[in-house]
């Protein structure tokens, strides 16, 4: 299968919200990185948070080959990616992948699903 994507992609926009009426795990405020690697490689990535007050946080994560990983911000193992407070993303991988982002706003009963695709370049800047 021939790769697809980009090496570093970057989501500009980041919220956790608290709280929030359910229980149910699946329905409480979080936001999930989507990541494709169509490519017959491992992708190794490392993503970086940014903020305003703090100085970054570092994680890192490995999709496999021909597979998909819905990745919850709040599920980041390291250091936990706190909730109420503005952040950003990048994402650098050893080979192309495709990113999304998905935020569930689940504080009031009508719940607000956003998603977007984030800013890719390849290693050339393109």
């Amino acid at each position: 299968m021939s790769e697809i994507g980009k090496r570093v992609w970057a989501i500009a926009e980041g919220y956790i919200p608290s709280g929030g009426p359910f229980t149910d795990r699946a329905l409480m405020p979080h936001e999930t990185a989507c990541i494709l690697n169509a490519g017959d490689r491992d992708a190794h990535v490392e993503l970086t948070l940014f903020f305003a007050d703090r100085d970054p946080v570092q994680y890192r994560i490995v999709v496999g080959a021909r597979r998909t990983k819905h990745l919850r911000f709040d599920d980041l193992i390291g250091p936990p990616v706190p909730r109420e407070t503005d952040y950003a993303s990048m994402f650098v991988s050893d080979v192309p992948i495709v990113v999304q982002h998905t935020r569930l706003d689940s504080r009031r009963g009508e719940i607000a699903l956003m998603t977007t695709l984030a800013y890719g370049e390849d290693e050339r800047g393109r």
